[in-house]
């Protein structure tokens, strides 16, 4: 009874978080379409409207009310770092990277333009994101302190030292033997960065106390790399229909990850202990665990 109550709660998360950031994004692509104008505009507005199951920003929301936060303006900052996730994905799927031809069930962004459209429209949306974070502190009413501290926590993380810097050690590994901490260097930087970005900036948003930043920062740490084993089992066990890609391309790509170097089962277990750690980290900070566990318990057991 309480997993399935768990998982209700993680699906009615998930379908807020949809419902909220599509109706934002859809409304900023529109806007944005017409303002840059041409093909840059309309390839921005279709990497901008990618759909996605929408966790990071679930996470968020869920993270912001656990430190007391209760706004409808937090969407603006969710839609921030669902935007920043957009950026990363049309660049990863272009042919100098991973080479995708569809995402999420429909073509990538340089398939369904041309792939300088695609790198353009990849880089416009940071800024596309700071101008969203700008406009859900206010509707926040947070200072221009707390947002330039929000703003350096979502860029590093999108950046360098995170997001990108994962992503090239990625590229550097393909058909190279990586050891297990060396893989989880990667994963942390290339998938954990943003998801724990999500989390701290949800309690930033509530003006949380620093107890309960510390371990939502923990807690994003051990989910994120979570997230990341579940997708390299999910790619070695799903079909592409399943997937909304194509599946089998790590396989392809002789990548070094979790299923290669324990097995699926192994990376399973991995992926579960991860998830109990993660929660354990908001229990001793005494921050609620209820909505994010069920979110923790969703990431690690999801089919897609």
């Amino acid at each position: 009874m309480a997993e399935t109550a768990a998982g209700a709660k993680a699906t009615d998360l998930l379908l807020e978080a949809r419902e909220a950031i599509d109706t934002l994004l859809g409304d900023w692509s529109e806007r944005l379409g017409v303002e840059i104008g041409g093909r840059d505009g309309q390839a921005l507005a279709y990497a901008l409207r990618t759909p996605g199951k929408r966790v990071r920003a679930a996470l968020l929301l869920a993270a912001y009310r656990s430190v007391g936060g209760h706004s409808p303006g937090i969407a603006g900052i969710a839609a921030a770092v669902e935007t920043v996730h957009a950026y990363s994905l049309v660049h990863d799927d272009l042919p100098c990277m991973d080479d995708d031809d569809l995402r999420r069930g429909r073509p990538t962004t340089h398939r369904a333009f041309d792939v300088p459209s695609a790198t353009r429209a990849g880089y416009l949306l940071v800024p596309v994101a700071a101008r969203l974070l700008a406009v859900g502190a206010a509707e926040l009413d947070l200072s221009p302190a707390s947002l330039s501290r929000m703003a350096t926590e979502l860029f590093h993380a999108g950046g360098a030292e995170g997001m990108v810097g994962g992503q090239w050690l990625d590229l550097e590994a393909e058909r190279h033997a990586l050891s297990l901490s060396e893989l989880i260097g990667v994963h942390r930087g290339k998938t954990g960065a943003v998801i724990r970005a999500a989390c701290v900036l949800g309690g930033m948003a509530a003006e949380a106390e620093a107890d309960a930043l510390a371990g939502l920062t923990a807690f994003g740490e051990d989910i994120g790399l979570a997230f990341q084993i579940a997708d390299d089992v999910l790619d070695a066990t799903g079909t592409s229909e399943e997937l909304g890609k194509p599946a089998g391309r790590d396989a392809e790509l002789k990548k070094s990850t979790y299923v290669v170097l324990c097995g699926i089962d192994g990376a399973r277990r991995e992926a579960e202990r991860l998830a109990r750690s993660a929660v354990s980290h908001l229990d001793r900070a005494g921050v609620p665990s209820g909505a994010l566990g069920a979110l923790a318990g969703y990431i690690v057991t999801r089919s897609s």
